[in-house]
């Protein structure tokens, strides 16, 4: 009789421990989550942060192309006030767009790409912008392992009892997935 309690009190402690580790570990990764997305916005503000210089610098050279001055300006206004991350990836896919209309405007400058300091701008946003990307792709593989905590039993049911639920993937947008048309 004895031999069977100290079993089922081994067995019980077993499974508590058990239990307290599948919670610790759900909790460790929803924080990565948050970390991951936090290191995100660190990078979109450096961006941001360098956006302003680098819309001055193209205003003095190419003060008629206001149009494209304007949306990169209210591009990065959006970005800067996303609350989600849907709303912040959707801004964001915005910005790299302008941006992209930005660089195509100021390839019709010759003195503007010349400008030393429009060079060292636009080298910082391109670095900034391979941080954004690995940024993104770490958050997503952090998604992934906590997403795959939440689902997968019997750490669902952990999940399921304390409110754990799963989080968005940062997404490319529509046209980016597609496969780019090259023609010689």
């Amino acid at each position: 009789m004895n031999l069977l309690i100290i079993v089922l009190i081994i067995v019980v402690i077993i499974i508590i421990i058990a239990l307290i580790h599948m919670y610790n570990n759900l909790v460790g990764l929803r924080n990565r989550v948050k970390n991951s997305l936090a290191q995100i916005d660190v990078q979109l503000k450096r961006r941001n942060d360098l956006i302003p210089n680098l819309v001055e610098t193209v205003k003095g050279y190419a003060s008629h192309e206001k149009e494209v001055l304007e949306e990169v300006t209210k591009a990065r206004s959006n970005v800067m006030n996303a609350s989600s991350i849907e709303e912040t990836s959707a801004a964001d896919n915005q910005l790299t767009g302008a941006l992209k209309s930005l660089f195509a405007v100021a390839e019709n400058y010759p003195d503007l790409k010349a400008n030393s300091n429009f060079q060292q701008l636009q080298s910082e946003l391109s670095e900034t912008e391979d941080k954004i990307a690995y940024s993104r792709q770490f958050y997503n593989d952090v998604v992934l392992k906590y997403n795959n905590a939440c689902q997968q039993f019997p750490s669902n049911i952990i999940a399921n009892i304390f409110g754990f639920s799963e989080e968005t993937f940062f997404e490319a947008p529509e046209a980016e997935r597609s496969v780019p048309k090259v023609e010689f």
